[in-house]
């Protein structure tokens, strides 16, 4: 009995409507993988979202939206002051009054505190707020960290993911600038 060759497909072929998106309408005979990695983006936003507000209610800081752990995270960075602009630029937000809210969210809850030099206002991380982002820091470690068995092969392919996000991430905001001018 003769056997017949097997077919050989790429790895990303698939069948027509085979795609997982979110919007079928916007998938793209020239990149429908761009469709299904749009999907993904908004599956793992909202994944991460939720994951940093939970981790962080378990450090103590309950009812934070994700936005504002992550202005707390930020401002705690390198334990240097920061002002609201160079907040926005870092994480590349451009509604600073989005910001502006979570920094003083994060005031009256007494880990962010705010001082001004002439006009200009900065925030820094108080001793509380440094507790809170080391223990949320031990948490993610025990929950997050030690759940992926990390090795040297997962570490470098979450490497190249995060080398491909920043690459997507100025392909967007240059498609932003464009759609933006039209």
């Amino acid at each position: 009995m003769a056997k017949t060759p097997k077919a050989t497909t790429t790895p990303t072929a698939k069948a027509p409507g085979s795609h997982i998106v979110s919007s079928a309408h916007l998938v793209s005979p020239q990149s429908a993988e761009m469709s299904e990695f749009e999907f993904g983006l908004i599956v793992a936003s909202n994944a991460f979202h939720r994951w940093v507000v939970h981790c962080m209610s378990a450090a103590g800081l309950k009812d934070l939206m994700p936005l504002d752990v992550l202005v707390l995270h930020h401002v705690s960075h390198r334990a240097r002051d920061k002002r609201l602009s160079d907040i926005c630029f870092i994480m590349n937000i451009e509604d600073t009054h989005l910001v502006n809210y979570s920094l003083k969210k994060l005031v009256s809850l007494g880990v962010v505190v705010s001082s001004k030099s002439g006009k200009e206002v900065t925030y820094a991380a108080t001793e509380a707020g440094s507790v809170s982002v080391q223990h949320y820091r031990e948490i993610r470690e025990q929950c997050l960290i030690q759940a992926l068995h990390v090795d040297d092969a997962l570490n470098k392919d979450i490497g190249e993911l995060a080398r491909l996000l920043r690459v997507l991430s100025g392909m967007y905001d240059q498609a932003a600038r464009s759609a933006a001018s039209l």
